[in-house]
């Protein structure tokens, strides 16, 4: 008797399992058949023969520092990298069936923090940068699985940061890290397009690389925090999720 309300316990634990196993298994199935065989096209069948197309995209990044030096020092700069928000609108232009131009205007909000360990005080800086970033890319697409279609992208980007502090006469002797505003990278990544019943959804991972140098130098020639950095360049990771 008093094994009973454990058994039933049991029991129902037992077809709940058996019922989510069964979803799971149906839900494989058919995305399985989505991807691997030749069915028929069902979802946004035509949505690739526009010329123009519009959407948004939210993301996240996360962004470091890449330092290069005159003279190598006793111990490295320090990057503390923080996750960051992306958010922006896509424009479009179908060249043909394999290759779009894309213009993804956003804005991408950023912190990071760099440490100068060579520094005894106040050695911490948090950079936190807005920036207005405006890429121009080339996507390269395979041929459309059924509501799957994979594709590498590539270009060049240049951005602008509203919290750059370039115009500050402030250095870091008050406390005031200066990075110049404008930035110019070249950027690579993939992803693969998804076909929804009423719309495109897109995850994507993608690289940008800084080739100028950001660094805003100290007033001295001399400083403990500047003098010694030949180039500090952003590089950064977004993950996208873009709506069509």
């Amino acid at each position: 008797m008093v094994l009973q309300p454990y058994i039933r316990l049991q029991s129902n634990c037992m077809k709940r399992l058996i019922v989510v196993l069964t979803i799971l298994t149906l839900s494989f199935q058919s995305t399985k058949a989505q991807l691997f065989t030749k069915e028929k096209i069902k979802n946004l069948e035509n949505f690739d023969q526009k010329r123009w197309s519009w959407g948004y995209f939210l993301g996240f990044n996360n962004y470091d520092f890449k330092f290069n030096y005159k003279e190598h020092p006793t111990e490295d700069l320090i990057v503390k990298k923080n996750v960051g928000f992306n958010v922006g609108l896509i424009g479009n232009l179908r060249i043909n069936d394999y290759m779009d131009l894309r213009l993804e205007p956003g804005v991408l909000f950023v912190n990071r923090e760099i440490t100068f360990p060579e520094i005894p005080e106040d050695n911490l800086r948090e950079v936190k940068s807005t920036y207005v970033h405006i890429p121009l890319l080339m996507k390269f697409s395979t041929k459309r699985l059924n509501n799957f279609k994979p594709f590498v992208v590539g270009g060049v980007s240049t951005s602008i940061n509203l919290s750059s502090n370039e115009k500050n006469p402030d250095d870091n002797s008050a406390g005031e890290f200066r990075m110049n505003s404008k930035t110019y990278y070249y950027e690579i990544g993939f992803g693969v397009d998804l076909y929804m019943f009423f719309f495109k959804f897109t995850p994507s991972i993608r690289g940008v690389f800084a080739i100028n140098d950001e660094l805003k130098r100290d007033i001295d020639p001399n400083s403990p925090y500047t003098g010694n950095i030949d180039q500090m360049s952003s590089r950064g990771v977004f993950i996208n999720f873009t709506f069509q």
